[in-house]
């Protein structure tokens, strides 16, 4: 079976969570399935293209997530909440006539748990007053700021990165190596 692929200009790691408004019928059918056959989805940043309508270029490395709330919001437009669970490699897509991209998929390796290490705890310390923010607050997410694989993923979604940044930091397979290269970018912005 395909799965629906759902292109944002957001990178999402494992374990973190974005929330959505869907109003796209190509979306609300893919939902609608999704829940039906008690399955998730696909997300992938956008390399060129736009979120809705036309055609994108996406990046073939994504987090298949799942549909954890949804609500009717005050604008009329479907409210959802999606949790990140595994990385995966878009292997091939194809674009329906309905608009959805829809595509075969393999489930990288799961990332071990890592101790952060001392020499990162300030990483830790700027990640708990990113998650201050009322925003992000809402989200409720289960941070484990002893877990360095956690203090990464949910650092490369919050920090004003590039979005090519962003993506390199997700495909990285090695929480201490995404730490270090976070670490980088964040000397970079300083300078």
């Amino acid at each position: 079976m395909k799965t629906p692929l759902f292109p944002l200009n957001s990178v999402l790691c494992p374990s973190g969570r974005i929330p959505l408004q869907i109003f796209e019928p190509r979306y609300l059918d893919m939902l609608t399935e999704c829940m039906k056959a008690d399955r998730g989805f696909v997300v992938v940043l956008i390399k060129e293209g736009e979120e809705v309508g036309g055609e994108c270029d996406f990046y073939n490395i994504g987090t298949y997530v799942n549909l954890i709330d949804f609500q009717k919001l005050e604008n009329g437009l479907l409210g959802i909440t999606v949790e990140g669970k595994t990385k995966v490699l878009v292997t091939s897509y194809f674009k329906g006539l309905d608009g959805l991209y829809c595509g075969d998929i393999e489930h990288l390796m799961h990332e071990e748990y890592m101790v952060l290490p001392d020499e990162c705890q300030e990483l830790a310390t700027l990640l708990e007053q990113l998650v201050r923010h009322p925003v992000v607050k809402a989200l409720n997410m289960d941070i484990d700021y002893l877990d360095g694989r956690h203090v990464g993923w949910r650092l490369t979604e919050l920090l004003p990165f590039d979005k090519k940044e962003k993506q390199f930091l997700l495909a990285l397979t090695d929480p201490m190596e995404r730490l270090k290269q976070i670490d980088i970018l964040l000397s970079l912005m300083e300078s």
